[in-house]
């Protein structure tokens, strides 16, 4: 099961050498951890996320192409349509440019259930979802949703599992890898948990979760 950092913003590059799969930063100006600047030089095997709320898809593509990003993370009420007018153009993009796909990742809030419906238009338009736990913010509310809801998750495509995950979780991740739900759990979400503050990273925390991930 991969690793995805989200909330990256004060020491990156201490985060990188854990060789995480994925890194996230926030370009949604409320957000405690939104990050500006210059992203370090980072090991090609870890894909840069880019995380935005609601933004235009002009706005997208500047941050896209600005720091190279990977992947992009829909954490708003982005529509199919919109999401269908971005996949045209990372596909567009990656021609050009002859790179691998820019992958799109939409996220779903989820508290005590969900209607598993709504993801339907979504499913020829977004390479993965991402289920987190509905709360007064888009992301990073600190806690965890039921999980259980995922039994009736209807979709192959794989998804990332976030919302207040933390060391505290491992006994039941290890639970969650053992239903059938977790097939198509592509990766893991992590973000305040691992923080001393916001936007900095314990590097011990994560490097324990890590290995965690790395034996199951």
């Amino acid at each position: 099961m991969k690793l995805k950092v989200c909330g990256m913003k004060l020491n990156t590059l201490e985060v990188a050498t854990l060789n995480p799969d994925y890194l996230g930063f926030i370009f949604w100006e409320p957000s405690k951890r939104f990050f500006e600047g210059s992203i370090p030089e980072l090991p090609a095997s870890i894909k840069k996320v880019g995380v935005f709320v609601d933004a235009t898809l002009e706005d997208i593509v500047e941050k896209v192409n600005t720091y190279g990003l990977r992947a992009v993370q829909l954490h708003g009420k982005e529509s199919p349509e919109f999401c269908s007018d971005l996949k045209k153009f990372t596909i567009d993009r990656s021609k050009a440019l002859g790179e691998t796909n820019l992958k799109i990742i939409k996220v779903f809030s989820i508290k005590d259930d969900f209607d598993f419906r709504v993801l339907t238009p979504y499913e020829n338009v977004c390479d993965f979802f991402l289920f987190d736990t509905k709360g007064k913010l888009p992301g990073g509310n600190g806690f965890t949703f039921s999980w259980e809801v995922l039994g009736n998750y209807p979709s192959t495509k794989p998804y990332f599992l976030s919302g207040g995950i933390g060391l505290d979780e491992v006994e039941k991740i290890r639970e969650f890898q053992q239903r059938p739900e977790s097939k198509y759990c592509h990766a893991i979400d992590v973000n305040s948990k691992f923080e001393s503050e916001p936007g900095f990273k314990d590097i011990k925390k994560l490097k324990e979760f890590k290995e965690v991930l790395s034996n199951e």
